[in-house]
């Protein structure tokens, strides 16, 4: 009767999977909704990859994922992702269901799959990671993940023990998972900008995960990224297996030492520190899938982060792009503010982080806003913002809490009107900060702003020059209260 049923969810997920195709709707979950509803036990009995590398964390794990798949794809290895779907359970069903015949045969020897926190429990009884990947644990959105020590529970009460983990050593609260298992620790050494006291808001690794009492940091990175040990019992960080070190930024490389010391140069995706740890996370996860130094590094030198998650092309005389800040996440949000306030030269900013799907069913929870450092928008560099959406109102709100002038902030009701509230001076650089559900409008808005910047330096270009006494004619520039229309 059980194969019987597994059958009958099998063929009616195919069915789903040709009728999405038909129709061109995406409905990535569906098909394993549908399979899952029909045989609670689908995952456990559908066929299974030889080898499956699973990557899970609050940050990094989409861009971990890309990069795994990527490099094995160029590396001539088939591989089975839900890369472009669900990370929840329903989605790893979707995927297998792609990846397998009608007859229950698998066609892929290696699957990556992108792992949600709270859905390993529905993951891990009916499929075991032979290699399981944690960026990293941060408290995330209040209604889901708001207390890492929670998800750190969720995650380690359910860990097969046949999977070994690849923890980042330099996380106090996620290098702690496993204690039974095979692990592996990565980490970055010590930066030159790195601090020994963290100045944000959010540190979830203020005590002892052996005694509970006050641990000191030989160094802090953000949040609690650092190199910590208790004074009260010895315990102190993991060790690094690979260990990120000599970050030349300017040349766009780091090395990594193997667990052999040896010495292996890695092309970074880009100066923010976050991306540093995921080019070290993705090496690290290839050396143990099998691949030599070399053959790692010559994989990733050849991949560059996804468009959707960040940019920056010239348009005109104005640097355009757009940087994914992931609301509801304080701590993604705060790494973006942090990464563009260090940016050389002006900035303005668009944002429009607000949740869309949260606010189709129902008010959006604002409390992250008080997680995120909006003080590092405060920065003089960062000459404008523009803030807009369903949410628009609380980000003014946040910045004027966080230092920012009244005179530096724009507000304006849609998201698709907010390039044209922007300066466009030349030289400066402008973002669009949005959300993980918001490409498509995200990708609107950037590109009314591309087109506006070139109108822009195009007028500029046509603009006679000033006068002897400094006045310019058939110029014009809109009014402090144009500018700031709330």
């Amino acid at each position: 009767m059980n194969s019987i049923r597994f059958f009958a969810a099998l063929f009616v997920a195919k069915l789903a999977m040709l009728g999405l195709k038909i129709t061109r709707h995406n409905g990535t979950q569906l098909p394993g909704v549908l399979a899952i509803k029909i045989c609670p036990d689908f995952l456990g009995r559908i066929a299974h990859p030889e080898k499956i590398l699973g990557v899970t964390g609050t940050n990094g794990k989409t861009t971990v994922v890309n990069l795994l798949n990527d490099a094995l794809t160029t590396s001539g290895i088939r591989v089975l992702s839900n890369k472009m779907g669900s990370n929840l359970h329903t989605g790893v069903a979707s995927a297998l269901i792609m990846g397998t015949s009608i007859f229950n045969k698998s066609r892929y020897s290696v699957a990556v799959f992108e792992l949600d926190e709270r859905a390993t429990p529905r993951i891990f009884p009916y499929l075991a990671p032979d290699l399981l990947v944690v960026t990293n644990l941060f408290r995330d959105s209040t209604k889901r993940n708001a207390h890492s020590g929670y998800i750190f529970w969720v995650i380690d009460q359910g860990l097969p023990a046949s999977t070994k983990l690849l923890l980042n050593a330099d996380d106090v609260v996620s290098s702690q998972l496993g204690e039974h298992n095979e692990r592996r620790f990565f980490g970055i050494e010590r930066m030159p900008s790195d601090v020994e006291h963290t100045h944000n808001i959010v540190n979830d690794g203020r005590t002892c995960p052996r005694c509970h009492l006050a641990l000191t940091y030989e160094y802090m990175r953000y949040h609690h990224i650092g190199k910590a040990y208790c004074t009260h019992c010895g315990w102190h960080s993991p060790e690094y297996d690979y260990a990120g070190t000599n970050v030349r930024v300017g040349k766009g490389v780091l090395d990594v030492r193997d667990l052999d010391g040896t010495l292996t140069t890695l092309k970074i995706l880009n100066d923010g520190v976050h991306n540093i740890y995921n080019v070290v996370t993705a090496f690290a996860a290839l050396r143990e899938f099998g691949f030599t130094s070399q053959q790692a590094s010559s994989a990733l030198a050849k991949i560059s982060i996804v468009k959707s998650r960040f940019s920056q092309e010239k348009y005109g005389d104005v640097y355009v792009g757009n940087q994914l800040a992931k609301g509801l996440n304080g701590v993604a949000s705060s790494r973006a503010f942090d990464y563009i306030s260090h940016l050389p030269g002006d900035k303005e900013l668009i944002l429009m982080m607000s949740d869309l799907g949260d606010e189709a069913h129902y008010s959006e929870n604002p409390t992250w806003l008080y997680d995120a450092d909006f003080e590092y928008l405060a920065n003089p560099s960062i000459t404008h913002i523009v803030v807009t959406g369903p949410r628009g109102k609380d980000y003014r709100l946040r910045l004027l809490l966080a230092g920012v002038p009244d005179e530096r902030i724009t507000w304006v009701k849609r998201e698709i009107d907010a390039p044209e509230q922007l300066h466009f001076v030349p030289g400066e650089h402008v973002f669009v900060l949005h959300e993980v559900d918001s490409p498509v409008l995200a990708g609107k808005v950037l590109a009314k702003t591309q087109e506006l910047a070139k109108q822009k330096a195009a007028e500029r270009a046509s603009t006679p020059a000033p006068d002897s006494q400094g006045i310019t004619y058939g110029a014009s520039s809109p009014s402090t209260a144009e500018r700031n229309n709330a």
